[in-house]
């Protein structure tokens, strides 16, 4: 009896596919995947951001920013202090006060002499020389002019006072208005460096995050670069899968083998058995 034998078969490209599929497989899978090419990275601190850490660093050593400006406004508090009291004016008397003294009093005690020779010379000439009404012009003459004279000297003195006082109280205002300032820049200093700080801060930070979404970007493209083939193979199997089963049902194959010397003897003496019942 022969026996057949049916099996499904995929066709010719189906197989070539497989193998082709396996030797791409094997090749790829073999070799090592550089992960180093899309490992995380972070990006560097920006200039502005130690920029920013400088400045801060600066600021936080203590009163090191602005006790230079506390120093000067002691210095100028201290100058201050020398400009009060009733003796702050001398140091502003100018030195040729008493040079303008001496040469105006010489200068009017000239003109005194003069006025005292012109009575001798008119009590001379009135025939009145040496006598009694001469001694009392004199008298009144030089009273009244020891008292313009002290006047006068009175009045240059207070002069050289008034404007040395005045000068001493401008030198003290502006002492004081200089140490205000100085205690004033003191205080603003720091903020001035906190919005430094925090101006390069932002800036720095800004930038740092554009420089990390560069190195993110391509470190992605680099992952995805790496996968491709993967993914690529992956595709294509599942291509085949969908190929090779609607291959498999089109294609059968119907196999009738030959039969063996022992299956032909069997077949024989089975024959001739049954002949030899039907005779008898």
């Amino acid at each position: 009896m022969a026996i057949t034998e049916s099996r499904s078969l995929p066709p010719q490209f189906v197989e070539d596919l497989g193998k082709d599929y396996a030797t791409q497989l094997t090749g790829l899978t073999s070799r090592e995947l550089n992960t180093k090419d899309f490992q995380p990275m972070v990006a560097g601190q920006d200039q502005a951001q130690t920029d920013a850490y400088n400045l801060a660093t600066k600021q936080g050593e203590g009163i090191g920013a602005y006790a230079p400006y506390l120093t000067q406004a002691g210095a100028y508090g201290t100058a201050q202090a020398g400009l009060s009291g009733p003796n702050a004016y001398q140091a502003f008397e100018t030195p040729y006060q008493t040079d303008v003294l001496n040469a105006t009093l010489q200068e009017y005690d000239d003109q005194t002499k003069r006025g005292i020779t012109g009575i001798g010379l008119n009590a001379a000439m009135s025939g009145n020389l040496g006598g009694g009404r001469e001694g009392v012009m004199r008298s009144e003459y030089q009273n009244k002019s020891d008292m313009n004279r002290a006047l006068l000297m009175a009045g240059i003195k207070q002069q050289g006072f008034d404007k040395a006082n005045l000068n001493a109280n401008t030198a003290f205002n502006q002492q004081g208005i200089l140490g205000a300032d100085q205690q004033r820049m003191a205080q603003l200093v720091p903020n001035l460096y906190g919005s430094d700080v925090a101006t390069l801060q932002g800036a720095g930070t800004n930038q740092q995050l554009y420089e990390q979404n560069i190195l993110d970007q391509q470190r992605e493209a680099n992952r995805m670069a790496a996968y491709e083939p993967y993914e690529r193979l992956g595709y294509m199997g599942a291509g085949m899968g969908n190929v090779m089963g609607g291959a498999m049902g089109q294609y059968n194959s119907s196999v009738t083998p030959n039969k063996s010397a022992l299956e032909n003897a069997i077949g024989i003496a089975s024959l001739g058995y049954g002949m030899t019942r039907g005779n008898a």
